[in-house]
């Protein structure tokens, strides 16, 4: 039977539209507007009030991350989290200007706590456009960003000792020994690998293999986009990546086309989750470019989850893609997810939640929507 979902049209008139499950679409006035994975209210508040003010998307885009980063959004954003396998905090970050197509991002960086500010300043003024590891830090410094600080936490440490305590269980490693252990740890033989090669396993259900432990509290990014009162759109984005990550890993907050997307021609596309799969799929650009050639906010972020999916049935992720036209939309797979919306025509930030795709449609998947 074929769901339906109230949507709210700029001239407050209520129509009914068919919905399918594990997505949801919202039609408001246009700009300014911010978008924002996550109920990271504060956050959106942040950046609002920039773009509210008259700032540009990217002005808006970095003070709504660095909000999210001053907060530490659920552990996970910002300095005080996801301990590394070290014990270390490190971060990744990124800043896009889709009227320009500029990108400036800071990935697995050290001593340094403004992630998004340092991602700003590699947009600004370098040719580059991903900057990593020490050296970013060095960057970020040299360049007026306070530093070098200690960016672990009493938390974090504490996280990281009951980890150490459990046999460093669980972790990022394959194909190892000790396969449960704290290592150090050395690869498998050959003749392990042979047998794999050689065994009648199917390829594809062997490589979507996937471990469970990974949800918003543990594996998680703000992925935030804006458009101005010009119309101009940004997006950004921040996060202290994976928990027991091993050390120099980077995952999908840092790479443009991934973690988020903007093009003043169409839109943008924020997105969180399980990034060493999802950056495998650039699925924020597969948005992006889904709404580039006609289809809807809601079909276009349904699209770039199946095909992840469809590859990876155990992964878990969620895109939120908004046209120029500020109409918005949400799906996810593995998990529910909550996007953040602040526009012109409400009063203060709206949160949408959308239930994961089961393959078929049901009352039960329409979301719920509630002010914070």
């Amino acid at each position: 039977m074929a769901t339906t979902l109230l949507t709210v049209l700029p001239f407050s008139v209520f129509i009914l539209l068919p919905l399918g499950l594990g997505h949801k679409v919202e039609c408001v006035d246009k700009y300014p507007m911010v978008v924002s994975t996550w109920p990271f209210v504060d956050a959106v508040r942040a950046a609002w009030r920039a773009v509210d003010g008259g700032f540009s998307a990217v002005d808006a885009v970095v003070e709504g991350c660095s909000a999210c980063e001053e907060l530490r959004c659920d552990g996970t954003v910002g300095p005080g989290g996801s301990p590394d396998e070290n014990g270390e905090t490190t971060l990744d970050a990124l800043v896009m200007n889709g009227a320009t197509m500029e990108v400036g991002a800071v990935a697995a960086m050290r001593y340094v706590k403004d992630g998004i500010r340092a991602a700003r300043l590699v947009m600004q003024h370098t040719e580059h456009t991903l900057i990593v590891g020490e050296k970013a830090s060095v960057f970020a410094i040299s360049m007026g960003l306070p530093g070098p600080t200690n960016l672990s936490s009493p938390e974090s440490l504490d996280k990281w000792i009951k980890w150490k305590e459990n046999q460093c269980q669980p972790n990022f490693r394959k194909n190892v020994l000790p396969s449960k252990g704290c290592g150090p740890y050395h690869p498998k033989r050959n003749d392990d690998f042979r047998q794999v090669m050689c065994s009648t396993a199917d390829p594809v259900e062997t490589s979507a293999s996937r471990s469970s432990d990974i949800n918003r509290h543990n594996h998680d990014t703000i992925a935030m986009a804006v458009i101005d009162k010009m119309g101009h759109v940004a997006v950004g984005t921040s996060t202290n990546g994976a928990t027991f990550k091993i050390p120099g890993r980077v995952g999908d907050g840092p790479i443009a086309g991934s973690s988020a997307y903007a093009d003043d021609e169409v839109g943008a596309c924020g997105a969180t989750g399980d990034g060493d799969i999802m950056m495998r799929f650039l699925p924020c650009y597969q948005v992006v470019e889904s709404m580039r050639l006609g289809m809807e906010p809601k079909l276009a972020a349904e699209d770039a989850i199946s095909r992840i999916a469809r590859k990876y049935p155990d992964f878990v992720g969620a895109v939120f893609a908004v046209n120029k036209n500020g109409t918005h939309a949400g799906a996810c797979h593995g998990w529910t997810f909550q996007y953040s919306v602040r526009s012109s025509n409400m009063d203060d930030v709206k949160v949408f939640t959308v239930l994961p795709s089961t393959g078929h449609t049901s009352p039960a998947a329409i979301g719920e929507i509630f002010s914070r």
